[in-house]
């Protein structure tokens, strides 16, 4: 009867215990842990509790979490941000970027790659964005964020539809996104070809009139526009120059044919004028990227245009970018910051792209993968690398989103 008494006590006891919630959902073990906002970098364990991050250590007790995940060997990174993207995906056969084909979903190509936010450049303007918000944004698990059109109608099909400034109304741009400040970080202009500034100023004015940035896709012009001119006395500091290794025919480059990067392009960076990469179909070559590079002149993000033109040619994924810029000079942690800490600067978004105590456990497991790669320009120019980046897992507010290598699940 005694050993009855005491057996029971025990069980009791064990069962007692075994409901005891843990101290953590889960950690990450073993990791190399970038986080350059908060300047780690080193091997760390990260535990998780409630969608949020909730300690970094040397090392965390596995007994102290629900589920431990083994990412030895694994780099453990902010979830990217990819700040120039098009994601308004619908059905309009002569929508183009705008609600059409060459805009794509994005849950089917952000957390697969790492990327747990993505920022629109422009594919919808103050007549759409309502329809961008329904259709897209709010049916979407990864966060997307916007910039919106000076042009009310958006990224038409034709480039031709993109030019009637009796479209381009800064008043209803602005209160367009003073209506979305949740969702709206800024003002796009892009793909006009007049040969006059209105577009420039009332893309301008709209962001002033909310408080906002503009990124600016220049150089299409006819004729030209000088970019000594735009950079030096129309975009403010903390505006955004998109495609800034682009070489298409027409368009005044950052690297003159001297080689040497222009000092209209150095005096704006010190103005305070912000570098984005926007890869694309036709914005990213190596004879205006490796000269830049290899003369100091970085960006201050790394994205990818993601669209049906992008993703299946020289830019591929932001991953890829991020290997190619690798593959020119710049390190790991560089571009591991240009696609988080710096991406969340460059569209005014501080508490992403950190993995501080009590932030959004949006985190992105990545491998480096040391052997030779081969990456290409839009023009189609090759060059080798030696490390390429692959994304192995990705979570979402603490819950795992993309698992390459199932190491997440639980032993069948």
């Amino acid at each position: 009867m005694i050993f009855l008494r005491f057996a029971f006590v025990a069980a009791t006891l064990c069962l007692s215990n075994s409901l005891i919630a843990a101290d953590f959902d889960m950690i990450l073990k073993g990791g190399r842990v970038i986080d350059t906002a908060n300047y780690i970098d080193g091997k760390r364990d990260v535990a998780i509790k409630d969608g949020k991050v909730a300690k970094i250590a040397a090392s965390i007790p596995a007994t102290a979490a629900t589920a431990v995940v083994d990412v030895r060997g694994l780099l453990v990174v902010p979830g990217l941000i990819d700040a120039h993207v098009h994601v308004f995906h619908g059905s309009d056969p002569k929508g183009g970027l705008r609600n059409g084909f060459a805009a794509l979903p994005p849950d089917a190509f952000s957390f697969r790659t790492g990327v747990t936010t993505m920022v629109d450049a422009g594919s919808s303007g103050w007549r759409n964005f309502d329809v961008f918000k329904r259709q897209t944004i709010s049916q979407s698990r990864t966060r997307i964020l916007a910039f919106l059109n000076i042009i009310g109608e958006g990224m038409h099909g034709s480039e031709t539809d993109q030019q009637e400034l009796d479209d381009m109304s800064a008043a209803k741009t602005a209160e367009v996104a003073n209506n979305n400040r949740d969702l709206i970080v800024g003002i796009k202009l892009a793909h006009f070809a007049t040969g006059n500034w209105e577009p420039t100023l009332r893309s301008v004015e709209a962001a002033r009139l909310a408080k906002i940035k503009v990124m600016v896709d220049f150089g299409h012009a006819t004729p030209p526009l000088p970019l000594e001119k735009l950079m030096l006395e129309y975009m403010r500091p903390g505006d955004i120059f998109t495609h800034m290794y682009g070489n298409t025919p027409g368009r005044m480059t950052i690297v003159g044919e001297d080689g040497k990067v222009r000092d209209a392009v150095r005096k704006a960076r010190e103005r305070g004028i912000l570098f984005d990469l926007g890869h694309g179909g036709g914005s990213f070559a190596f004879n205006q990227a490796v000269p830049a590079v290899r003369q100091g002149f970085y960006p201050d993000a790394i994205s990818s245009d993601l669209h049906t033109g992008s993703m299946n040619s020289a830019m591929r994924d932001l991953p890829n970018v991020m290997g190619k810029m690798i593959s020119i000079g710049l390190t790991v942690n560089q571009v591991i910051a240009m696609t988080t800490s710096q991406a969340a600067r460059e569209i005014g978004r501080p508490e992403l792209g950190h993995m501080g105590i009590g932030s959004a456990a949006d985190i992105a497991v990545l491998r480096v993968r040391n052997e030779q790669s081969g990456f290409l320009d839009v023009a189609g120019k090759r060059r080798f690398g030696k490390q390429a980046l692959e994304c192995e897992m990705t979570l979402l507010a603490g819950k795992v989103v993309f698992d390459r290598g199932a190491r997440a699940g639980q032993d069948f």
